[in-house]
């Protein structure tokens, strides 16, 4: 799928630099805060979501303008014993998506998370989680797909759980 400017494909090992690039991202997703990328992964509850990109069950895509990567999403299986910030259970992975600033607000987002969940199903995932700020734009993206506050009683976020067999809003960009 392509909207004239990119197209989505499969995440790949080659491609572990630039989810890093892409959490980074995440993390600093308001333009009031900038955590440096040293600390981002020198905390190790944020970095687990790609240490070691990609593990037995890891799934990605990225976007991609004129072979530039614009944007990635992947899932990651976390246990409870190293849970992250949208842990639900051992068999629903956490979900991070990254667009950098400049591609936001073009459709870039929506497609990763849609051919993201698409391939997800497609693996038998039956749900997915994230943690989102209630401060983040990106949260009526998440609640626009699907996406369920399952639990708020964290100060500044939620997770979010989507249910993969329930809330399928059909075949979308990127699939």
């Amino acid at each position: 799928m392509a909207d004239g400017s990119w197209h989505i494909r499969q995440a790949t090992a080659a491609d572990g630099p630039f989810l890093a690039d892409m959490l980074v991202e995440a993390v600093n997703w308001s333009p009031t805060w900038n955590q440096s990328r040293e600390s981002i992964f020198a905390t190790p509850r944020i970095a687990h979501y790609i240490d070691g990109w990609p593990r037995d069950r890891d799934l990605g895509v990225l976007a991609e303008s004129a072979a530039e990567p614009v944007g990635a999403a992947w899932l990651r299986f976390l246990p409870a014993a190293d849970r992250g910030y949208g842990y639900v259970a051992d068999d629903v992975p956490e979900l991070t998506i990254g667009v950098p600033a400049g591609w936001r607000g073009r459709g870039v987002g929506r497609a990763l998370l849609r051919s993201l969940a698409d391939r997800a199903r497609v693996a038998g995932i039956r749900q997915l989680s994230l943690s989102v700020e209630r401060k983040n734009y990106a949260r009526r993206l998440y609640e626009s797909e699907g996406y369920q506050v399952v639990d708020a009683s964290d100060r500044h976020s939620d997770t979010m759980l989507k249910d993969l067999m329930l809330n399928d809003p059909g075949p979308g960009p990127g699939t």
